[in-house]
């Protein structure tokens, strides 16, 4: 018996899409993120990218439990003095509300070169609308 190992040109790759309506941001980014990297599938390699692409829509519309809304606190450093910043979802969502589920989902891929052609995959609007029709999405329901 041999050890079976994908082959990232081999990967076929399908279009998924999650309504994040009145959803839970933790519970959306996970099952992206296992979406993007292909866990659910039977040819799942660590170290290939066998996933596929997941478009979120009505980003703005996820939910936060408890009093995260307010108290979680988004730091980013630019490596200058005085360069420490730092924002609530409640801030970010009045912005730029998909970078909440994009937040969320990029702290679950893989921080190395793999991570970043994952994240790639994953397309993430605020509203109904998205500009993947051509795609034929599959619609993904959250379990």
């Amino acid at each position: 018996m041999k050890t079976f190992s994908a082959k990232a040109q081999e990967v076929e790759r399908k279009w998924w899409v999650i309504d994040a309506k009145d959803q839970v941001l933790g519970k959306v980014a996970v099952h992206a993120a296992n979406l993007l990297r292909g866990k659910n599938k039977t040819i799942f390699t660590s170290h290939v990218d066998t996933g596929d692409y997941v478009v979120v829509i009505n980003a703005d519309k996820v939910v936060l439990t408890g009093k995260k809304e307010t108290q979680k606190i988004y730091t980013s450093f630019s490596g200058y003095v005085g360069g420490h910043k730092s924002t609530t979802p409640e801030r970010l969502r009045q912005k730029h509300p998909e970078l909440l589920v994009e937040k969320a989902v990029k702290g679950m891929i893989p921080h190395n070169r793999l991570g970043r052609a994952v994240y790639r995959k994953l397309k993430v609007y605020k509203g109904e609308q998205h500009e993947h029709e051509a795609q034929k999405p599959q619609p993904y329901e959250l379990a």
